[in-house]
């Protein structure tokens, strides 16, 4: 039976798309390697760097991040490698998994999923690798599985106090247009992101950021590849280019994209997020409930991951709130399945919409049984009330 009015997509990425971009992807396909091309190639390129906020190289494939996990993995190491890597959550397991896969021997410090990586346990780890056989360093930026943030520009301050030459390697697949990142200043290596989520775009693109230093060791790599090859990248990608056929209505699409994130401008696009952040958590702690992020100062602005009572499912919880008030929530995930649900405030999002979600969690939790305190929704409104938006000139 159909449901009136739209539906809520709450999960944290993809995030819904907005109307701009679906028509930028609806325009006529054009010949990849005909003269008009060249200009879609190169704002595209040249627009995410500015993104990345990078002088260096960024490649763009036509894959979801997974893809550009493995792009940064075997075109900067060699089986046998060792990698650093340290266990935010899921996602940071999914990628220790991948490098194991790879042939690589990565050691994860082991994390509670309730913040972000440790930089002093890094600096600690490394200045013990006197050695120095440890390859790099990877650290999730914004954990998708537990709204937390790591502190990459400390990640980036330890390797170098411990005097280490090991790559610094991040994942900002649902951080980046969404909370801030700097690749150059930060000090990052290779970089990998996804289309899905601050970029306001359906799945389909994925990004390696690569400094320089990174490239260099591509060169010799010793990891076979073959689609994920920068150095097939470098020579087509410099007139706008690709070596092999790219998602040509996806780069229509990112291209808007990366207008509307200047036009909002990215310091207001970041301050939007973490006060949405900010305002979902004063809702969570007014229910009674416990947000998984326990590290102040490490709470994502992308999404808003909430344990569940005692004895109560999660799931039952989000499948009874998608059944009656059309909302979908995002799902625990590995070691927090239905312990955890997710509540997605990112991209093209406002205050009148977190209203409607954080309503429509509150709705649900009474449906479904679930003790709480009510009111949640309500002190959220007063905090978007009481702190009014910022906005500094865009770009």
């Amino acid at each position: 039976m159909r449901q009136a009015g739209r539906h809520f997509l709450q999960i944290p990425g993809p995030s819904a798309v907005p109307d701009r971009i679906l028509r930028a992807i609806s325009m006529q396909t054009i010949d990849h390697r005909g003269p008009d091309f060249a200009e879609v190639g190169q704002t595209a390129l040249e627009g995410m760097k500015g993104i990345f906020k990078t002088s260096q190289n960024v490649f763009i494939f036509p894959s979801s991040g997974t893809g550009a996990w493995e792009a940064a993995l075997v075109n900067t190491l060699a089986p046998g490698d060792r990698v650093l890597m340290f266990e935010t959550g899921h996602f940071a397991t999914l990628w220790n998994k991948m490098a194991r896969r790879l042939g690589l021997e990565p050691e994860f410090l082991e994390g509670d999923w309730r913040g972000g990586a440790e930089p002093d346990r890094i600096e600690e780890r490394l200045r013990a690798d006197t050695n120095h056989m440890i390859k790099a360093v990877c650290v999730v930026h914004n954990e998708t599985s537990t709204g937390s943030v790591s502190p990459i520009a400390e990640v980036r301050k330890a390797i170098d106090a411990a005097g280490h030459p090991a790559l610094l390697m991040v994942d900002t697949i649902s951080g980046l247009a969404s909370i801030d990142f700097r690749f150059d200043e930060w000090g990052v290596d290779v970089c990998v992101s996804g289309s899905q989520k601050g970029l306001m775009l359906p799945p389909g693109l994925s990004f390696n950021a690569v400094s320089d230093k990174a490239l260099d060791y591509s060169k010799e790599a010793g990891s076979m590849r073959s689609y994920w090859d920068w150095q097939d990248m470098v020579g087509p990608n410099a007139t706008g280019y690709f070596p092999y056929t790219p998602g040509t209505n996806l780069l229509y699409g990112l291209n808007e994209a990366i207008a509307m994130l200047h036009e909002e401008g990215l310091d207001n696009v970041f301050a939007r997020h973490a006060r949405h952040g900010a305002a979902a958590r004063a809702a969570v702690r007014a229910w009674g409930l416990e947000v998984l992020c326990a590290r102040q100062g490490q709470e994502s602005g992308v999404l808003t991951a909430v344990l569940m009572p005692e004895g109560h499912s999660a799931d039952a919880f989000r499948a009874t709130t998608l059944q009656h008030y059309d909302i979908s929530l995002g799902n625990g995930l590995s070691k927090v399945a239905d312990k955890v649900f997710r509540i997605g405030h990112l991209g093209d999002f406002n205050d009148l919409m977190l209203m409607a979600t954080l309503s429509g969690v509150e709705m649900g939790l009474a449906k479904a049984g679930v003790p709480h305190e009510s009111g949640g929704a309500q002190v959220a409104m007063a905090h978007l009330i009481d702190t009014k938006e910022e906005r500094v000139a865009a770009e």
